[in-house]
């Protein structure tokens, strides 16, 4: 049997089939058919079960390949647990919400079910913890949304700050001041800021106190009012660390905080914070906590392997 979809355009059947033809290689391997472009012509043969299955996982990207985005391979697994879940029409929500564009103007977006989930606890809840692998989105989605708060002035500032915790390095051979010492330890959070925020304006927010990127060690003794408060990589906190933070919250605030409980850089002996305050906090009313997996990682394809087969390895 042979189904043929067409595109309406060159630049959305290169949106969809992928760099070196990837993602027709994953529909083969999740559906047994073979996908084939020949012009605007995508050519799916087949059992009939699998053709409709892989039918309806085309048809549901089709809102990102018929206006020419760019298509990730989460976008298509999603797609596959949407199609076998009976949540097409879910989808298809996810793919129009766009969050924002970036300066490149690049549209933002969930790509996965539980990226939405963590975004709408965000908008909803004071408190939120996000614990998942590398690459899931956890630390850019906050910052997002943190960016949209302060300019829609719903938010006075913005404070970034993650623990100072040394993975194989000393603080100390490092060159510079402490502040120079600490840079490289709050450069993600950098890097996600300068997606939205032209490079060149971020001092002179700093300089204003409208954007603080911090070490963790910082917030002791403060009060944070009227800020989104970014806490990053807390798997790397300690029980006492993690609670001083959380107590920093004033007025008018809210708070996300993300950390990925497989990867600490604390001794061997030493408890996360993050892992205890997942035990205390979770009943909590009023702070949410969204769980991530290795289907939600949305940089390189491999990542995704990569943290699927340490999940295998740690298991045994």
């Amino acid at each position: 049997m042979t189904e043929i979809i067409q595109f309406p355009s060159p630049e959305s059947a290169i949106a969809f089939v992928g760099i070196g033809e990837s993602h027709l290689k994953l529909l083969a391997r999740h559906t047994g058919v073979n996908a084939v472009l020949r012009g605007q012509d995508l050519v799916i043969t087949g059992q009939p079960k699998a053709i409709a299955r892989c039918t309806a996982v085309v048809r549901s990207l089709q809102p990102l390949w018929e206006t020419g985005q760019t298509i990730g391979e989460p976008d298509i697994l999603t797609a596959f647990h949407a199609v076998d879940t009976g949540r097409e029409d879910d989808y298809q929500d996810l793919q129009k919400n766009i969050l924002a564009t970036t300066r490149r103007g690049i549209p933002i977006r969930a790509k996965t079910f539980r990226q939405r989930q963590y975004i709408q606890a965000i908008r909803n809840h004071d408190v939120v913890f996000c614990i998942g692998p590398a690459g899931t989105g956890k630390t850019f989605l906050a910052a997002v949304l943190a960016v949209q708060a302060l300019l829609n002035d719903q938010c006075e500032r913005i404070i970034l700050t993650r623990p100072a915790v040394e993975a194989g390095e000393r603080l100390g051979f490092l060159p510079g001041d402490l502040q120079q010492k600490v840079d490289p330890f709050l450069r993600p959070l950098y890097d996600a800021l300068y997606e939205f925020i032209d490079p060149e304006k971020i001092p002179d927010l700093m300089e204003r106190g409208k954007i603080e990127v911090a070490p963790l060690a910082y917030m002791r003794g403060r009060t944070l009012k009227n800020a989104f408060v970014i806490v990053d990589e807390a798997q790397n906190t300690t029980p006492a660390q993690l609670k001083m933070v959380l107590t920093r919250l004033g007025q008018s605030s809210r708070m996300v905080v993300t950390g990925d409980i497989t990867q600490t850089d604390l001794p061997q002996h030493q408890d996360s914070g993050l892992v205890v305050a997942q035990r205390i906090l979770k009943s909590v009313e009023g702070i949410a906590f969204c769980q991530l997996s290795a289907a939600d990682v949305v940089r390189h394809p491999l990542v995704q392997r990569i943290v699927a087969a340490y999940e295998q390895y740690e298991t045994r």
